[in-house]
C-alpha cells in the first residue's frame, strides 16, 4: 500500500506540473495574440487594423497610438514571462496622472478649434461617429469619450481657462512622479541662492558706504551721507536674510548708530545668516567665526547608501503556500505513549507523571514531573530504555526544562510536518527591526525569532543535508523582505560557488558573491578596514555605536537639509562554508573573523558562519569564544555536538531542518523545526528586487584580480631571499639545511627559499644525494 501511495503522489505532482506548463503556454499564446493585434492596429493593416483603431479612438481619441503601445508592452511581457509586469508604483501613478492631463488637453484644443463651449459629450460623440462610420479623417476627436467626460466635469467646476491650466499641471506632476524629480531640493537650493545673492548685495552696499565715507571732505559730516545709505543697506540685508529691520527708537539712538566719531567707539552691527559667517569674519577681521564654521562642518565617510524612496519591498505573495501535514496519527498516539512512559519508568522504580504534552512539527514533547526524592540522573540514564519501549528512532531528554520543575522527553513524530516559510512570515510579529528573522517553529508551535543585531554573530554547523543551506536562505530572504538596500548591506562568501550565487545582482550586496579563498580572505580584510574606519568616525564625533552615529547624522540633516548626508547601514557577512577557507587561507581568515567578532557589534557589522565539518580545526577556540550564538543541525556524533554547542543533543536530531538553537542570552539550546523555502521562492524574491533596483557595488569592497596578484608577489619573495641568493652564489652550493643553519630559520622557510631559487632558474633541481647545481656564477650581478 505504501508503494501505491508514493506512485499516486508522484503522478499528482507530475499532473500539476503538466497543468502549469499548459497554463503557461496558453498565457504565452494570448500575449503573442495581443502583440500581433496591437501591431495590426498601429500600422492600420486592413479592416482589422481600422476596427482596432476606431475602438481605441472611442475611449482615448487621438492618443490611441500611445494606448496601443502600452497594451503592446503588457502583451509582450505576458508572452515572455506568463505574468503581468511588476512596474514601480510611481511609474504607474505618474503615467496615469500625465495621461489624464494629456486627454484633457487634447479635448481643450479640440473645442478651442471648434469655438464651442457647450454640449461637450454630444459634440465629441458626433465627431467620433463621423470618423468611425463615415471615414472622415479630417475631424478632430480630442481625447475621446474619457477626455470628454473629464473636460466636461472640469469645465463645470473651474471653467475653460482653469481646465487648460489643470491639464498642464497634471502632465507636469505626472512627469515629476514618474522620474522622481527632486523638485523640493530645487526649490530649497533656489531659496538659498536668493539669500546668498541678497547677502552679497548687502555687503557690496557696506563696502560702498565705507569708500564714500572715506572720500567725503572733512567739512561735510559723515553722518549726513552715510546714514541714508546705511539705512538702505540694512533694509536690503533684512529683506534677503529674513531679519526684522533695526529701527532706532529715538534720535539719540539713531545718531549713535549712524555716526562714527572715533574708530574705538564705532559699533559693529551684524545681521547675518549661517552662510554669511565667513564673509563677515573677513570684513570685521575676526577669525573666531571661521574656526567655529570649520568645526561644525561634518565629513562623513565609509560604506553608505542613499535611501531610494521608490524602492518597494517584495510582497509576501511571491512566496508559495505549503500544504498542512496530517498529524492525526501522532495525536492518536499521544495517549498510548503517555501510558507507556509512565509504566516503563515505574518498572525501573521511578515515580513520575506526565503533566503536559506538546505536539510539535517534528517531535512530541512529554513533560514529566518526578516525585519528591527522585534524582534527575535516574531518568536521563533511561533514555535508551524509553526509546525501546516507545519504538522510537531516538529520544532526547531535556532535564530540567528551563524555567520549569519538569523534565522534557522529546519523541519523534511518525509524520514530520513541513514548516512553510510564507506561513511563518505571515504569523511572525511585525516590527521595524530589519535583521530580526524567523528561524522556524518551536515544539509548542510558536514562531521562534532571532535578532542578528543582538547575537551579535551566529555559527551554523551540521552534517551534509541537515538543512544548513535552507536555513541560510531563510535568514537572507527574511532580511530581503524587511530591509531596504540603504538599511542592510551584505558580503557573501561561497567557496562552493553554487549556494549563494543566486543573490548576485541584488542592490544589498557590497560586492559580487566571493568564491575564491584568497579573494575571500582579502574581502574579510576589507571588512576589518571598514570596521576600523567606522570606529574612527565614532571617536571623531563623540558617539559610541552605529545607532548614536546615525542619530547624529539625522540631526545634522534636519538642521542642514541642503547638505544632507547618508547614514551608515548595517553590514552582514555570510560565509557559507568555513571549512574550505580554513583549509587554504586559515591564518588570514581566522584573524579577520576574530577581529570582526570582537569589535563588530558596535560598528554594526555582524557575521554568519556556516560549515558542514564541525571539527576543532575549523571551529577553533578563538572563533567559538567570540561567536556566542550557535545553531546545531543533525551531526553524526556527540563530539561534533559538543564542538558546536558545548553539549550533547545534536546527534539525536532528525535532520531536514531539525535544529538546536542556542542564542547568546540562553544557557541551554532550544529545539526548533526550521522553515522550508524552495529555490523557486528565493528566485522570485531575488528577481523582484532586481527589477526594483540595480546592484551598485562598493569599489572599496570589491576584490580585484590585480590585488590578489600583488599580494601573491609580495608573499612569494621572502625578505631573506636576496641575502640567501648571495650566499648560495658565493658558496656555489645550495641546500635547505645550509640555508637553515646559515640564517637560523625554520625548515619550512628555508625550503621555500630553495624552491623559489629553483623556480627562478638560479639553481638546479634536487638530484638524490648529489648536491644541487648552482647556475649563477660569482662574477654575475646579483638581483
Amino acid at each position: 500500500m505504501a508503494r501505491r501511495r508514493k506512485v499516486s503522489s508522484r503522478r499528482t505532482k507530475g499532473q500539476t506540473k503538466k497543468k502549469k506548463q499548459q497554463y503557461r503556454l496558453i498565457d504565452n499564446l494570448l500575449g503573442v495574440i495581443v502583440c500581433l493585434l496591437m501591431l495590426v492596429g498601429l500600422f492600420n493593416l486592413g479592416v482589422l487594423g481600422t476596427f482596432l483603431d476606431n475602438c481605441f479612438k472611442i475611449f482615448v481619441g487621438e492618443s490611441y497610438p500611445l494606448a496601443m503601445v502600452i497594451v503592446f508592452l503588457y502583451g509582450l511581457c505576458f508572452a515572455l514571462y506568463s505574468h503581468w509586469p511588476h512596474f514601480k508604483k510611481r511609474w504607474v501613478a505618474g503615467t496615469l496622472i500625465a495621461y489624464t492631463g494629456f486627454l484633457m488637453w487634447l479635448q481643450t484644443v479640440m473645442f478651442q478649434r471648434l469655438n464651442l463651449h457647450a454640449k461637450i459629450i454630444e459634440t465629441t460623440w458626433n465627431s467620433l461617429s463621423k470618423v468611425i462610420f463615415n471615414g472622415d479623417s479630417t475631424v478632430s476627436v480630442g481625447g475621446g469619450m474619457i477626455g470628454a467626460y473629464l473636460y466636461n466635469g472640469s469645465n463645470i467646476l473651474i471653467s475653460e481657462v482653469g481646465t487648460a491650466i489643470l491639464a498642464w499641471l497634471l502632465m507636469i506632476i505626472g512627469i515629476i512622479i514618474f522620474f522622481a524629480l527632486p523638485w523640493r531640493d530645487f526649490l530649497v537650493k533656489l531659496g538659498i541662492g536668493i539669500k546668498k545673492s541678497g547677502t552679497a548685495m548687502a555687503n557690496a552696499h557696506e563696502q560702498l558706504i565705507k569708500k564714500r565715507s572715506e572720500n567725503v571732505p572733512k567739512s561735510v559730516p559723515a553722518s549726513s551721507i552715510s546714514a541714508p545709505i546705511a539705512r538702505a543697506s540694512r533694509q536690503v540685508k533684512d529683506f534677503f536674510t529674513d531679519q526684522e529691520p533695526e529701527t532706532p527708537t529715538s534720535p539719540l539712538a539713531s545718531a549713535a548708530v549712524s555716526s562714527s566719531p572715533a574708530p574705538a567707539s564705532e559699533p559693529t552691527i551684524r545681521v547675518a545668516s549661517e552662510s554669511q559667517n565667513d564673509e563677515e569674519s573677513n570684513i570685521n577681521g575676526d577669525d573666531t567665526s571661521s574656526e567655529n564654521q570649520t568645526d561644525s562642518e561634518v565629513t562623513l565617510t565609509g560604506i553608505d547608501a542613499k535611501e531610494d524612496d521608490d524602492y518597494q519591498l517584495p510582497p509576501i505573495s511571491l512566496l508559495s503556500q505549503v500544504k498542512a501535514t496530517d498529524q492525526q496519527e501522532d495525536l492518536r498516539n499521544i495517549k498510548k505513549n503517555t501510558q507507556t512512559l509512565q509504566q516503563t519508568l515505574k518498572s525501573f522504580g521511578v515515580d513520575a507523571t506526565v503533566e503536559n504534552v506538546n505536539l510539535g512539527p517534528s517531535v512530541t514533547k512529554y513533560e514529566l514531573r518526578p516525585a519528591v526524592g527522585v534524582k534527575v540522573s535516574r531518568i536521563t540514564h533511561l533514555a535508551d530504555d524509553l526509546a525501546l519501549a516507545l519504538a522510537a528512532k531516538d529520544i532526547r531528554i531535556e532535564a530540567p526544562i528551563p524555567g520549569k520543575s519538569l523534565i522534557g522527553i522529546e519523541v519523534p513524530n511518525q509524520q514530520i510536518a513541513t514548516v512553510g516559510f510564507r506561513d511563518m512570515v505571515e504569523n511572525a510579529p511585525n516590527n521595524d527591526k530589519p535583521m530580526e528573522v524567523p528561524l522556524g517553529r518551536s515544539v509548542t508551535g510558536d514562531v521562534k525569532m532571532a535578532d542578528l543585531t543582538k547575537m551579535p554573530h551566529l555559527l551554523i554547523a551540521g552534517a551534509t543535508g541537515s538543512g544548513k543551506s535552507v536555513a541560510i536562505n531563510v535568514i537572507i530572504t527574511s532580511i530581503l523582505l524587511k530591509a531596504k538596500p540603504h538599511q542592510v548591506k551584505m558580503l557573501m562568501i561561497d567557496p562552493k560557488k553554487v549556494e549563494l550565487s543566486v543573490y548576485n545582482g541584488i542592490p544589498h550586496l557590497l560586492s559580487p558573491v566571493v568564491s575564491e579563498p584568497k579573494k575571500a580572505a582579502r574581502a574579510l580584510g576589507k571588512v576589518v578596514a571598514e570596521m576600523e574606519r567606522r570606529y574612527e568616525l565614532f571617536a571623531k564625533f563623540g558617539v559610541r555605536n552605529l545607532d548614536g552615529y546615525n542619530k547624529f547624522v539625522q540631526q545634522q540633516n534636519d538642521e542642514h537639509p541642503e547638505d544632507s548626508q547618508a547614514k551608515l547601514p548595517l553590514v552582514l557577512v555570510i560565509v557559507d562554508e568555513l571549512a574550505d577557507l580554513m583549509m587554504t587561507v586559515s591564518h588570514d581568515v581566522e584573524d579577520a573573523i576574530v577581529r570582526i567578532a570582537q569589535m563588530g557589534r558596535a560598528a554594526g557589522i555582524h557575521m554568519i558562519l556556516a560549515t558542514q565539518r564541525p571539527s576543532v580545526d575549523v571551529i577553533t577556540g578563538l572563533i567559538k569564544a567570540n561567536v556566542p550564538s550557535r545553531i546545531a543541525f543533525a551531526v553524526s556524533s556527540g563530539i561534533d555536538s559538543r564542538t558546536i554547542i558545548d553539549t550533547n543533543g545534536a546527534e539525536k536530531l532528525l535532520g531536514r531542518g531539525d535544529m538546536l538553537f542556542e542564542p547568546i542570552d540562553q544557557n541551554k539550546p532550544v529545539r526548533i523545526q526550521g522553515a522550508f523555502i524552495s529555490d523557486h521562492d528565493v528566485e522570485a524574491v531575488v528577481d523582484f528586487i532586481k527589477s526594483e533596483s540595480a546592484a551598485e557595488y562598493d569599489d572599496n569592497m570589491v576584490v580585484t584580480d590585480n590585488e590578489i596578484e600583488q599580494e601573491e608577489q609580495a608573499e612569494e619573495e621572502d625578505e631573506l631571499f636576496p641575502e640567501a641568493l648571495d650566499f648560495v652564489v658565493d658558496q656555489q652550493k645550495a641546500s635547505t639545511s645550509l640555508i637553515q643553519r646559515r640564517f637560523r630559520i625554520g625548515y619550512n622557510r628555508a625550503a621555500r627559499i630553495i624552491d623559489d631559487m629553483e623556480q627562478r632558474g638560479f639553481i638546479g633541481p634536487a638530484n638524490g644525494s648529489k648536491p644541487r647545481e648552482v647556475y649563477k656564477q660569482k662574477d654575475e650581478n646579483t638581483l
